[in-house]
């Protein structure tokens, strides 16, 4: 931590990874007022900086889609709307999904279309075309998209919180908030390991190590953390590129192509409990796990089946209950707010999220894509439940992670 920390503001931001920092900047740009942005440790350093960082528009609830059409606009003229250079490379990218899934695949690609998705759905003959190097013999039809690929999680952060704090946003790191203060149904600032906060806003965009934070509000936050880990493997050299990015759900593998000569490939299953506390767990994957992940993607990319581990990288994930975010206030506790849940999508559609949580907190509800829908009190008694999209696959069911 840098300086003195100051006892007021308007709004305080718990959490300097692409959420958070997205939040502050487009706070910033609307002249919010005196914002302070907190993070026990430095900018990037939860699972931001451990991101995968695929950008896909390739979703089956529409807000989703929206959120993602949003940010990828974003993502493409970074150098106008934040004022720096940007990481995001186009590569394409694939869903496949089970024949059980073929159906809602086509009705999916369909509804994102009518939401401006660039997207179609493909056979297996022009799926050879787009990536040569796959085995797509039980891919009968798959979906595209040539306009998505991906970025650098510890890029967008940092890009968002650096211009963020050249419009006049307070950032102190190594910060750790032990408190929210709250009165009369409302709250009223927080404690932290530097001194107390009074502010009228509180928004907490700090991923797993969110629940226990609400606990002393009286609302049990409905997120937990799970461990994943992912391999960047050094392709053979009969292997230029792997192609487009992809999320299988076929060998319920994603990976994508990563600059030098790597692939970074990664599972749909985690670990919950004790192995996805987020300040304890392991810092490399098992050489068991990465084996077996290894060895489902080369069903579908044969020739890295020569390829070597270049690293390994881990971190945890903030999961809801239907594996879908949590944004929005609070119940019982006016001003507080939550950001969280994202369940592993978080990076892709950050750049929006900041923009309709700006728009929740100052108009009152977001009004570029409506979030109304990821409100935490649907999780509440009496409230709406989980989330269930209509033509939702069977690797999005809650029960398929069980």
């Amino acid at each position: 931590m840098s300086g003195k920390l100051d006892p007021t503001a308007d709004v305080v931001i718990l959490g300097a990874g692409v959420m958070g920092a997205s939040i502050a900047f487009h706070l910033a740009r609307r002249g919010a007022g005196k914002i302070l942005v907190l993070d026990k440790g430095d900018v990037a350093g939860g699972g931001s900086g451990r991101s995968s960082a695929l950008v896909r528009m390739h979703y089956s609830f529409p807000a989703e889609v929206d959120l993602a059409v949003k940010s990828l606009e974003i993502f493409r003229t970074w150098k106008d709307y934040v004022g720096r250079d940007g990481d995001f490379r186009q590569t394409g990218f694939v869903r496949t999904v089970p024949e059980s899934d073929l159906d809602n695949l086509e009705k999916n690609v369909a509804m994102q279309r009518a939401h401006g998705v660039d997207a179609r759905v493909v056979d297996r003959a022009e799926l050879s075309e787009i990536a040569p190097a796959w085995n797509v013999d039980d891919v009968p039809r798959a979906a595209w998209e040539p306009g998505s690929g991906h970025g650098d999680g510890s890029g967008v952060a940092t890009d968002f919180l650096e211009r963020a704090r050249e419009m006049g946003v307070t950032y102190r790191s190594q910060t750790r908030v032990t408190a929210f203060r709250a009165a009369a149904g409302r709250v009223t600032g927080l404690a932290t390991d530097g001194g107390d906060v009074a502010a009228p806003v509180v928004v907490a965009a700090t991923g797993p190590w969110s629940r226990p934070l609400f606990s002393g509000v009286g609302f049990d936050l409905p997120v937990e953390g799970e461990y994943h880990e992912v391999a960047i493997l050094k392709n053979p050299p009969h292997l230029a590129r792997v192609g487009p990015a992809c999320i299988d759900g076929i060998t319920t593998t994603y990976f994508r192509p990563e600059v030098g000569g790597l692939t970074l490939i990664g599972d749909f299953w985690g670990k919950r409990g004790a192995e996805a506390d987020p300040d304890a767990f392991a810092q490399s994957p098992s050489a068991e796990s990465l084996a077996g992940l290894v060895e489902r993607t080369v069903a579908r990319v044969p020739a890295l089946a020569d390829a070597q581990i270049w690293r390994g990288v881990t971190g945890v994930y903030d999961v809801s209950p239907d594996f879908r975010p949590l944004i929005g206030e609070i119940p019982g506790a006016r001003g507080l707010y939550t950001v969280c849940g994202f369940s592993g999508m978080g990076f892709k559609i950050s750049p929006a999220i900041g923009l309709v949580v700006s728009e929740l907190l100052l108009d009152g509800r977001g009004r570029t894509v409506d979030i109304s829908a990821f409100d935490p009190a649907r999780f509440a008694p009496g409230g709406s439940g989980p989330i269930k999209a209509e033509w939702e696959y069977g690797d999005e069911e809650p029960a398929a992670y069980t």
